[in-house]
């Protein structure tokens, strides 16, 4: 049976959010909270493999990683309402104000209590995660997670090439074809399992959950753990292991006030010149 899991992150539902004036991170409180649109695709990418290895007669399990605070089992309920099979939880106050490092090494953590990682795997897996999240915009956990597993990673995935899925799958597959962006365009590139990639939003358009699977989600257990269930080192856990932290965050300032420029070219130059600081630059 191949085991997929997928890292979800709660991002605020608004763009009105909040920072705390001393870990300059935003206030994650639970209120409004949405799955990270990004996620919500890989989500989605997750459970049309499953749906082809079933067809074909291969079982596949879609497991779903998150970390942050209590109020997140709720959005990972309506991952499983759409169709994940389980989820876990990493909550706990010393995974809090993490950069992209100690978040991967977290998330790593709960990858190897799902199984994932650690040594020879019971079963062929992939990681597959949103390109990037709506309130960061690093695009980092993907590639560090595969740094960190050692596996190979494929970063902004368009598509997966039904080829590699069909016809006649009896087994899971070795490996996934993947187009993918990059700087010079698309391209198309075949990556052996394990793996991690990291799909775009528009990869796919996500599903919305069934009644059935709301009820399931209703009666469903989602595992939470802390930083000492998973064996995780809080020196590498939130501020204490994030070497990068942010300095200062501010709202940008805006002002409608506008000067009309008169004369000749010669004449506006000048008063360009003279309105930047007293000279070109």
């Amino acid at each position: 049976m191949m085991h997929i899991v997928v890292c979800v992150k709660a991002v605020p539902g608004s763009t009105e959010v909040r920072m705390d004036p001393v870990t300059h991170t935003i206030v994650r409180d639970g209120g409004a909270a949405v799955v990270n649109p990004f996620d919500a695709a890989a989500l989605e990418v997750a459970l049309r493999i499953k749906e082809v290895l079933a067809a074909e007669g291969s079982g596949c399990r879609v497991s779903v990683l998150s970390m942050g605070i209590p109020a997140t089992e709720a959005l990972l309920r309506d991952c499983i309402a759409r169709g994940a099979d389980d989820a876990l939880l990493l909550s706990d106050r010393a995974f809090a104000g993490a950069d992209t490092l100690a978040t991967s090494y977290a998330l790593s953590c709960g990858l190897r209590e799902l199984g994932i990682g650690g040594g020879a795997a019971r079963e062929p897996w992939l990681i597959i995660c949103g390109k990037m999240a709506v309130d960061g915009d690093t695009a980092q956990i993907g590639p560090e997670l595969a740094g960190l597993l050692d596996v190979p990673c494929v970063t902004d995935a368009r598509s997966l090439e039904r080829e590699t899925l069909t016809p006649g799958l009896k087994v899971p597959p070795a490996s996934l074809r993947v187009r993918h962006g990059v700087d010079e365009g698309i391209e198309t590139v075949e990556v052996p399992l394990p793996a991690v990639i990291t799909v775009a939003k528009d990869i796919v358009q996500p599903r919305m959950p069934s009644i059935a699977g709301v009820l399931a989600a209703r009666a469903a257990v989602v595992e939470v753990r802390g930083a000492a269930d998973v064996g995780a080192d809080t020196a590498r856990t939130g501020l204490a292991g994030s070497p990068t932290q942010v300095v200062r965050s501010f709202v940008p300032e805006r002002s409608g006030a506008c000067e009309t420029l008169t004369g000749t070219l010669a004449e506006q130059a000048a008063c360009v010149a003279e309105l930047w600081g007293g000279g070109a630059r």
